[in-house]
């Protein structure tokens, strides 16, 4: 393939950009600190925020070598050579010094890019050596100046190996040498280095064998550990009292799913402090389907309790201890009930409140030895505290698989049946407005269970001649089949508007011809949980390009988000960002061949892209193949025309090569969330969302926060006509003054009446710039303790 320049230039890939020594750190409510990173190189246009996600998430922490030296390959040109740690050079350094973190954004960047660039020269995907190079600097340039990002696991591991020699043990990984297409066991951690973000799992309704339950796990923990996260399809699984071969009845399907959620809870996701990503995905059908759905909502309840029962336990019996220790009372009576009237009270009220009898003998034990107080553990109903650590369902998003035929069943007030899995006799009749409401009421009161609509999903299926789909990833952007995966990356919309205010379609479809073969690229190098898994990825070698920052783009244009205007925006740049990846898509098939089922699944295929074709052309609904519910399609207006024309382009151009050439891969594209990624190409808004709030704080796995201020308000605002004052007035009133200057209460006047000094104050202003919250800039860590304690008088 071919590559052209548009942010780079010829020697230098961070051509025009500027960096910058900056400090991150990450602290708590109280002010200690969770983490510090000191004088990381960034591009100076970078905001606090993408310096901590990059800081904080995606530099490699330790094991970086201070020297390096290349590994000589044959066939690969000396710029290109893997490195790894230069023996000869480390050894003249002290112990202490050989190896440290990464601290520059270029280390990062280059080290993805690189790999990326290595592995495409070694597969063929160049046409030269000089496009070799182009591609590099052009992915270089992107990364650094936030255009385009990959998903977090390729942040974690891609080019550790490549740039630096680190290693580590196998794992049970699996990758397919792509000039055999044989799936061979990994021999270490990094050399095909875990990329993909998003997998889908099968599970078979056997305890312990390969692709059954605790299979399952271990499969899922290995996801995991990699900074990736999974989705399966649990149907299959034995409702409650369903027979077993070898007698006695099933222990049900909510007994296994308490399993996956433990075991995900457990696990750090890619060795750092996120969270694991899961999705369970159940059919409407299933004997156990109203227990899942109402799962989340009996866990929900049961953390409520706790953080009411926790602060109702401790008042009635410290009540009980003071009644035991009242003067009014004779000391000789004071602990007996029948004697002492305010005891026998307190211990009725108690128990009457809920309080076992236990607790208040209890109770009455620690005031008999002297204590006038007990102090209960108080929860909270913060997502990452000790009562929701206590319940379980907290580590999944959980969805129901509906079909076309439930809301037949809907409309005409039938009966919906659920079936055994075994024999698939009717074990529950119910009415399906009845189950229908238990899935409102329960996702208005929990946001779970999601939904999956399944026969839409089928007639969209590329691959439909070889299996169905199931499930989804945790976030339900990669739909495919089981036991496969997905690698994502997004593109950052804004970085596509001209300084006239205009989108520039041509730019951002070159930008998804070059990201869409970094994904395939990456297909090539990764490695997988499983054999099966790799297998399958090397048969469809599925890709998810989406993007993030829509709210934005339409926040820049002036333009309302709810409306026609807006929607027909989305819908241009959809058309055009998957037209061109499955162009990109079929002009890799023409060099290097379709993917492995393609031809299976020709017919298929190429029906679906027809259909996504006279999507872009918004045709009849009665031109649409085999579609029982059509697409909603915008018309081109006056300010969308152009990126509707070449989205159009594209599509034709996608299927004329593709029914010659096939396509390189059996999806290209995805609408994801983009949470992490977006940060560190600091978008104000996510993927496809609009802002929830101008300012926004983020809660971090593990401790800490960010502060989010949207930087768009002002851009916004200017477009909408309002003048540099009033637009000052409004981002003030927005987000604070961050100052104790003219602050009513809480100023440097009533401080120093407090005895704070000169000094003290200054680091107090200092602060609340990026604090969350008063107490992030009030605490010990700022003031120092020894302020505290000698000029406050604090204990």
């Amino acid at each position: 393939m071919r590559f052209t320049r548009t942010y780079s230039a010829d020697g230098d890939c961070y051509a025009g950009l500027t960096f910058e020594p900056r400090s991150s750190r990450i602290v708590n409510p109280d002010g200690s600190v969770i983490f510090e990173a000191k004088d990381v190189m960034v591009p100076s246009t970078w905001s606090q925020v993408a310096v901590d996600v990059l800081a904080q998430k995606y530099c490699r922490k330790a094991g970086i070598p201070k020297a390096t030296t290349r590994v000589a390959e044959e066939g690969i040109p000396e710029w290109l050579q893997r490195s790894i740690a230069d023996k000869a050079a480390l050894d003249a350094l002290s112990r202490d010094d050989q190896f440290g973190a990464e601290r520059d954004a270029r280390q990062v960047f280059n080290r993805m890019a690189g790999c990326w660039t290595y592995w495409g020269w070694k597969h063929g995907y160049f046409d030269s050596e000089n496009d070799a190079q182009i591609y590099y600097d052009e992915m270089c340039a992107m990364l650094a100046r936030q255009i385009g990002a990959p998903n977090s696991p390729q942040w974690f591991n891609t080019g550790l190996h490549w740039a630096y020699g680190i290693s580590g043990p196998a794992q049970g990984h699996w990758y397919v040498e792509a000039s055999d297409g044989v799936a061979k066991p990994s021999q270490d951690t990094y050399s095909h280095p875990q990329v993909s973000a998003c997998f889908i799992l099968g599970i078979e309704d056997d305890l312990v064998n390969e692709g059954g339950i605790f299979d399952g796990v271990i499969r899922e923990a290995r996801i995991f550990k990699g900074g990736s996260g999974s989705g399966a399809n649990f149907s299959k699984l034995r409702a409650a009292g369903e027979k077993l071969t070898g007698g006695g009845t099933s222990s049900g399907l909510m007994s296994f799913l308490k399993v996956f959620d433990r075991a995900a809870g457990a696990i750090k996701s890619g060795g750092t402090t996120r969270r694991a990503a899961k999705m369970v995905v159940l059919n409407a059908d299933h004997p156990d389907i109203e227990e899942f759905v109402n799962w989340k909502v009996r866990e929900e309840r049961k953390v409520a309790d706790l953080v009411i029962g926790s602060r109702v336990f401790e008042k009635y019996l410290n009540e009980i201890i003071s009644a035991a220790r009242d003067t009014r009372v004779p000391e000789h009576a004071r602990l007996d009930p029948s004697l002492n009237p305010h005891l026998r009270c307190a211990i009725r009220d108690a128990i009457s409140g809920g309080v076992p009898s236990g607790a208040t003998q209890n109770a009455l034990d620690y005031a008999r030895q002297g204590y006038t107080r007990i102090e209960v553990e108080q929860y909270d109903t913060s997502w990452d505290s000790e009562a929701y650590l206590t319940v379980s369902g907290q580590n999944s998003n959980n969805s129901v698989r509906l079909t076309n035929g439930f809301f037949e069943a809907l409309d005409r007030d039938d009966d919906w049946l659920l079936t055994a899995r075994t024999t698939g006799d009717v074990v529950k009749r119910l009415k399906a407005r009845d189950l229908w409401e238990q899935i409102a009421v329960a996702a208005w009161q929990c946001a779970d269970p999601g939904l999956q609509f399944d026969d839409t999903i089928q007639e969209w299926h590329t691959c439909s001649n070889d299996e169905r789909i199931n499930a989804t990833n945790p976030c339900s952007e990669f739909i495919w089949v089981d036991d496969s995966a997905c690698n994502l990356a997004s593109l950052n919309l804004v970085k596509f508007l001209n300084d006239d205010g205009n989108f520039d379609a041509k730019r951002f479809a070159e930008a998804s011809r070059v990201w869409t073969t970094t994904l395939e690229i990456s297909v090539s190098m990764g490695q997988m949980p499983s054999k099966r898994i790799a297998e399958k990825n090397h048969r469809y070698r599925t890709l998810g390009l989406g993007y993030a920052n829509l709210g934005t783009l339409l926040m820049r244009m002036g333009l309302p988000y709810d409306s026609e205007e807006s929607f027909g925006w989305c819908g241009a740049i959809n058309a055009l960002l998957t037209g061109m990846a499955y162009r990109t898509s079929a002009e890799m098939a023409q060099k290097l061949g379709p993917f492995e089922r393609f031809q299976a699944n020709r017919e298929p295929m190429l029906r679906v892209i027809r259909n996504h074709r006279r999507a872009a052309y918004a045709v009849d609904s009665n031109e649409y193949e085999s579609l029982t519910v059509k697409p909603v399609t915008y018309a081109p207006t006056l300010f969308t025309q152009h990126t509707w024309a070449l989205a159009r382009k594209m599509w034709d151009e996608a299927l004329s090569i593709g029914e010659v050439a096939g396509y390189r891969n059996a999806q290209v594209t995805v609408t994801a969330p983009t949470g992490t990624i977006g940060l560190v190409m600091d978008c104000d808004t996510t993927g496809i969302e609009p802002d929830f709030a101008l300012v926004k704080f983020k809660k971090l796995a593990g401790g800490g926060y960010f502060k989010i201020v949207n930087q768009s308000v002002d851009a916004a605002l200017h477009k909408l006509g309002y003048s540099q004052e009033q637009i000052d007035a409004i981002e003030t009133y927005a987000k604070g003054t961050g100052t104790l200057e003219e602050a009513p209460h809480i100023n440097r006047a009533t401080l120093k009446a407090k005895g704070f000094d000169d000094e003290a104050v200054a680091r107090i202003e200092a602060a609340l710039p990026t604090a969350f919250e008063l107490p992030f800039a009030f605490n010990k860590f700022v003031l120092g303790e020894e302020f505290c304690k000698v000029k406050l008088g604090l204990t």
